[in-house]
């Protein structure tokens, strides 16, 4: 496994420190975040949904602090069959230090001998396919959960290189993982745009509220002309006049996506979405992109932006928009709004109740300002799809460097500009 480096046991050089067992009743609305089992994914850390703990028990438990740079670890989960909580994922903190506590069976790796092992270069080696595969397979446990021990962790042979090529592997490997982070972090941004616009024009009806006010809309005048001047009681509330109220079901067809296993699914560049995001590719597509998915069994209501053509299984709905409203964009953040989650079927699975949707009432602008939104927010997905094209293909290159630069198979030495090349290049995602 370490080619031309030699192994050492990880024990030897670092050790394995278990999360806090906090109690139910410590657990709050708001305080200080506690990191779970379920946020520690692959290579990074999941902190949307997180949970609480007050003040007082966090300085209690002041130990169990994540530091920046620190390797994570789930010790207990599932096996591979349930991909989302797999035992032994291992993930890298990037948050500020002391901001974030660590629950039970979250294991946290510490280096004993900084001068033979460098903490991310760890990481790396961690990360493997080969690796975490291993980790698996020394689990113990039921048929519904999985366990690891800090020793069987600690009993791991790693690859040793000299401390400063594992530095300069390091730089090489965090370069690329630096720039896909920072294109995530773009892209949130961007994102936060676009849906800071489709809030203002269409929630708050800010243009036009400053209009009846005798307010600067702060729009170009051609694209305040384009707004109502005054405000009227509906059903829904005040709401700009002239605009109209009208069923989901007279804007979109909720369409069934097709049964497609894994293991029918042929190597392609077509993404395959079920109801949690993206789950393979294929090489043909089911719907023409850009567009739109709706979970309707497993995670049912939840509404995912898709910028390519797409395959659609048999747990979504995709949405085809009619003639009323022909603005994707404009339908994306409005499905979002409407809560969709709440419309469940009345069966023992829950799902999507698609007649329910179709009942709900959608305020719809003119087909003026509907371009109008279009020309302001196209470009900022157009950014978001690049940015995220460009992460995969530096992915793919991380992953078939990371085992060849730490089995010593590639040395740092012969990578010359390639790296360089990587980070300001462009193109198509990887089939």
């Amino acid at each position: 496994m370490a080619g031309s480096y030699t192994c050492e046991q990880l024990g030897k050089l670092a050790s394995v420190q278990g999360g806090y067992a906090f109690k139910s009743d410590d657990f709050t609305d708001s305080g200080v975040p506690v990191l779970k089992i379920k946020n520690v994914r692959h290579r990074e850390i999941d902190a949307w949904e997180v949970e609480y703990v007050s003040k007082e028990v966090a300085r209690a438990n002041c130990r169990y602090f994540c530091k920046t740079g620190d390797i994570l670890i789930s010790m207990t989960g599932s096996w591979p069959q349930a991909p989302s909580s797999v035992v032994g994922r291992v993930a890298r903190f990037v948050g500020p230090s002391d901001t974030y506590l660590i629950n039970q069976r979250v294991g946290r790796i510490v280096i004993k001998e900084p001068r033979k092992l460098n903490l991310r270069f760890l990481f790396y080696v961690l990360t493997q396919s080969e690796i975490q595969w291993h980790l698996v397979s020394i689990a113990t446990g039921s048929a519904n959960q999985a366990n690891i021990s800090g020793s069987q962790i600690e009993s791991l042979d790693i690859p040793l290189p000299p401390l400063p090529e594992q530095r300069a592997i390091t730089h090489i490997l965090g370069t690329l993982d630096d720039k896909i982070e920072l294109n995530r972090r773009t892209n949130e941004t961007l994102e936060t745009m676009a849906r800071a616009i489709f809030k203002s024009w269409f929630v708050n009806f800010d243009p036009v509220r400053a209009k009846a006010e005798g307010r600067d809309p702060d729009l170009p005048k051609p694209l305040a002309d384009l707004f109502p001047d005054s405000l009227e009681e509906s059903e829904l509330g005040r709401i700009p006049a002239t605009w109209r109220i009208v069923k989901l079901g007279d804007l979109i067809d909720l369409v069934y996506g097709k049964a497609l296993k894994e293991e029918n699914r042929q190597p392609g560049s077509v993404a395959v979405y079920g109801s949690n995001g993206q789950v393979g590719w294929h090489n043909a597509r089911l719907a023409g992109g850009p567009g739109i998915i709706v979970g309707r069994k497993g995670n049912p209501g939840v509404v995912t932006w898709i910028p390519t053509d797409f395959f659609a299984i048999d747990t979504t709905f995709y949405v085809v928009p009619k003639a009323e409203c022909s603005s994707l964009y404009f339908l994306f953040y409005a499905l979002r709004g409407h809560g969709l989650g709440s419309l469940g079927a009345d069966s023992a699975v829950p799902g999507l109740n698609r007649s329910m949707v179709y009942r709900s009432k959608q305020l719809v602008p003119s087909t003026a300002v509907l371009h109008a939104f279009d020309h302001r927010v196209r470009p900022l997905f157009d950014r978001i799809h690049a940015g995220g094209q460009q992460s995969l293909l530096l992915a793919e290159l991380r992953d078939a460097l990371l085992p060849r630069l730490i089995s010593g198979k590639l040395r740092v030495h012969e990578m010359g500009t390639r790296l360089k090349e990587a980070c300001t290049m462009k193109g198509k995602a990887p089939g």
